[in-house]
């Protein structure tokens, strides 16, 4: 049994929170399980997807990274006069699409026994960052007033 939910009352209310609908939307989706794959958090801000790319060359691969999307797709070029007696192999193309908190980068990517490993890292920008402010009590919030009050009077 398959739920949905309607969220066109949402969009009635809100403004730029089309991403956040989107990812919703496409969390329904019923995708293809081929090729299987891990993603683990590695530490705090680090994060590691693994994709059982058996058969796969570094050629037959390719990693693309947009704003919020990584995206991995595999092409094996089919080997020419092969008679097949049992395919068990699997050799289809495939495409794997991750959807991306903001700030995650991709550090790198290794293929090593047949797996594909990417790492990624988010990386806040440092305006991004809470900072603590300082509160002035006594003298110090006098002074800040007369600062502002000169700020405002030039």
């Amino acid at each position: 049994m398959r739920t949905t939910f309607d969220l066109s009352p949402l969009y009635r209310s809100s403004i730029g929170f089309d991403r956040v609908f989107n990812l919703l939307e496409n969390a329904n989706r019923v995708g293809d399980s081929w090729p299987p794959y891990d993603i683990v958090r590695s530490g705090e801000d680090a994060y590691r997807v693994t994709i059982a790319a058996a058969g796969f060359s570094e050629d037959d691969l390719d990693i693309t990274h947009e704003p919020n999307l990584l995206i991995v797709t595999g092409e094996r070029e089919e080997e020419g006069g092969v008679e097949y007696l049992h395919r068990g192999l699997a050799a289809q193309r495939f495409t794997r699409r991750f959807e991306l908190a903001d700030h995650v980068k991709v550090a790198g990517a290794a293929l090593s026994n047949g797996l594909l490993t990417i790492e990624l890292v988010r990386e806040v920008p440092e305006e991004m960052k809470p900072r603590r402010i300082a509160i002035a009590t006594g003298r110090d919030a006098s002074k800040v007033e007369q600062i502002e009050a000169r700020k405002q009077a030039a």
